[in-house]
């Protein structure tokens, strides 16, 4: 196995963690040509679902990632990106990681964790 296999699967999962402290900061997709953007300059590039079309992370934020280590899972089918979170924010609502609503199991009451490092109006100006 050579890499991700963008034959089969031709858009694939890539988790997004910062490489210094581990924490879980998104979660994107790539296909063929995003990966071998990500591969070629070392800053990531995924593909938006939404827009149809390659997004090079942190276009419209200045919020970019720079790709320190790359792996992909053992049925070649899922990404993991470790990289180093410039600007401070991963998530397009301000938050450091996506990940920023927690669950409490037994009464799913849902609480906001984290600060917001931006204001999202503030940025993408909508």
């Amino acid at each position: 196995m050579t890499g991700p296999d963008f034959d089969s699967h031709p858009l694939i999962p890539a988790i997004a963690q910062d490489a210094e402290s581990g924490d879980v900061l998104m979660l994107a997709y790539m296909n063929r040509e995003a990966y071998d953007e990500t591969l070629s300059t070392g800053r990531v590039c995924y593909y938006s679902r939404s827009r149809q079309r390659l997004w090079r992370k942190g276009e419209e934020s200045g919020n970019t990632q720079e790709l320190k280590e790359l792996f992909f899972d053992c049925d070649a089918d899922t990404l993991l990106l470790k990289v180093n979170q410039i600007g401070g924010a991963a998530c397009h609502e301000g938050y450091r990681s996506c990940f920023f609503r927690q669950i409490d199991p037994p009464t799913g009451t849902v609480s906001t964790v984290g600060n917001r490092v931006f204001d999202p109006a503030d940025v993408y100006h909508k």
